[in-house]
């Protein structure tokens, strides 16, 4: 009898969460949607793309310790959405526009609320702008906006990646090598490299055979190839989560692959090798195997991170 209570209280679980886990899917997509919505939105009051607006708000989200469900993401400065007179900080769109203040209303209340995600769209837009509507007056407004390179680069990275797949809904991921191919792999972020002089591993050593092919793991955009004197033939992607992925030891790249090209998850860069360590065609110093290095971006500085427990949970999405 109290095997059969244990079966149904266990049954009743995993019912619980399979209805939970399809709840906040749900909940998820309708979060995708509300934003997607609010940003074709302001491209039709604007006239400026959307995938803009959505890659600021992402590079946004992915900067902020916490993402409390927000739609709208972008967070304006006080003295930049108020003006710098405006001390009581009324929302009133008049008065905001009489202080100089950027605010602009979104919605037809006449308020201009940092928080209302209408009126943040709108703000950003109606700044834009003032620079143009062309790709490199988007550029120059941005880094006026953000005053780094980095960060300009990175929103123009994820618009250029939301234009292409038409969505923002982008989650696949993949393993960097092929698993139908033999190799392996153990944490080794952290340890201590000597050539060059001493410094830590960044990233994590996946062993395989010459010629294994070697794939992108996520959505982004090339930024970086060619010859490093650690990392030899090796890639860089930027991704839309504000993390640079690094491919190192590479023994060569597919034919088609450029800086500038957008990728997806499982997108073949090229192959494994032993590439690195002395000057361009130095190879052989070390087994074969890929260097897969991780680093975020918070808005201020790059960091590298143990990519590792990423690269199980994509193996195990992969097979």
């Amino acid at each position: 009898m109290h095997y059969r209570y244990a079966y149904i209280g266990l049954l009743l679980f995993f019912i619980v969460l399979l209805t939970d886990s399809a709840v906040y899917a749900e909940a998820k997509e309708d979060l995708y949607k509300e934003r997607m919505a609010l940003f074709k939105k302001t491209e039709a009051l604007t006239q400026i793309p959307w995938y803009y607006f959505a890659a600021m708000d992402n590079y946004e989200r992915n900067i902020q310790k916490e993402d409390e469900g927000k739609v709208i993401s972008i967070e304006v400065p006080e003295e930049l959405w108020y003006g710098l007179g405006n001390s009581s900080l009324i929302k009133n769109e008049s008065l905001v526009t009489f202080f100089n203040g950027k605010g602009k209303d979104g919605d037809g209340d006449n308020l201009a609320d940092p928080k209302n995600g209408d009126d943040i769209l709108f703000t950003i837009g109606s700044y834009l702008l003032e620079y143009g509507q062309t790709e490199e007056d988007i550029k120059i407004a941005l880094w006026h906006y953000y005053k780094r390179d980095l960060s300009v680069q990175t929103i123009m990275n994820t618009a250029k990646v939301f234009k292409t797949f038409k969505k923002i809904n982008l989650t696949d991921r993949d393993f960097p090598v092929a698993t139908n191919y033999n190799y392996s792999y153990r944490s080794t972020w952290g340890d201590r490299r000597g050539f060059g002089g001493l410094r830590i591993h960044e990233g994590t050593d996946i062993f395989a055979g010459y010629g294994t092919p070697v794939k992108s793991t996520t959505y982004g955009v090339i930024e970086m190839m060619g010859w490093n004197l650690y990392g030899g033939w090796r890639i860089g992607i930027r991704d839309i989560y504000n993390i640079y992925h690094y491919y190192g030891h590479m023994s060569g790249y597919e034919d088609d692959i450029q800086v500038g090209q957008v990728v997806k998850p499982g997108d073949v860069l090229g192959s494994v090798g032993s590439t690195g360590y002395g000057p361009p065609g130095t190879s052989g110093k070390f087994p074969p195997h890929l260097h897969y290095g991780m680093y975020k971006d918070n808005g201020y500085s790059e960091w590298s991170f143990d990519p590792y427990p990423f690269l199980k949970k994509w193996e195990r999405m992969a097979k």
